[in-house]
């Protein structure tokens, strides 16, 4: 069974087990969430369509973490004016794990609890999955600045968790491809990456500072 549910002004097809990137949700970890706008049932039954939503239909789902989208810059520059402005902006959201489509007015079972914040899964060589972080900051590894990000994030590398994993190897074909020029290695990407997962501060006091601040400068 599948279903269509509405939430932060976007449609979603989603099944049971389904991991999906939605807009930021006042929620932690674990808890459990309910989408009660529900446009759109299918499955072997067949098809039912809400007018708009389907009565006593509703979709569960946990809250895996919380995250943040790619950046994105804003410039703007006035002619002969000598005035220029850059803002750049990093969409919140949340990621969440469907755990059952419900019908007929049912309630989320007990399956469907929410489960304690240790027993998120954990990343590479055991180290916690983000715990709560925002491990999609690449900046916050030294050495990775503006423009080596974005070659970074356009190659489909977004995590400290991809970096971490790296081998030698993995290294030597990033620094070819993307024409590092040796400062993966150099600047120890891998070792820094882990750090942060491990939940140590980043190297930089300037990127000390922009963990703190919460925004990503």
């Amino acid at each position: 069974m599948y279903a269509v549910i509405k939430t932060g002004g976007k449609q979603y097809k989603v099944a049971a087990a389904d991991t999906i990137t939605i807009e930021k949700l006042e929620a932690e970890a674990g808890d459990v969430v309910l989408f009660p706008e529900v446009l759109m049932l299918g499955g072997e039954a067949g098809t039912t369509i809400g007018a708009p939503f389907v009565a006593g239909a509703s979709v569960s789902a946990e809250i895996v973490r919380q995250a943040r989208g790619p950046k994105t810059i804003s410039f703007r520059k006035r002619r002969r004016q000598n005035s220029k402005r850059k803002k750049g902006h990093r969409q919140d959201l949340t990621i969440v794990r469907i755990s059952e489509i419900l019908v007929g007015g049912a309630k989320p079972s007990r399956a469907a609890a929410a489960k304690p914040a240790d027993a998120m899964p954990l990343g590479i060589a055991g180290l916690p999955a983000g715990g709560g972080r925002d491990t999609s900051n690449l900046s916050l590894i030294a050495g990775i600045g503006p423009t080596i990000e974005k070659k970074l994030r356009a190659a489909g590398i977004t995590t400290w968790e991809q970096i971490a994993s790296w081998t030698d190897a993995d290294v030597e074909a990033k620094d070819q491809e993307l024409a590092l020029r040796g400062r993966a290695k150099r600047e120890e990407w891998v070792e820094q990456a882990k750090e942060l997962l491990a939940g140590k501060p980043p190297r930089a006091k300037a990127d000390q500072a922009e963990q703190k601040s919460g925004e990503d400068w």
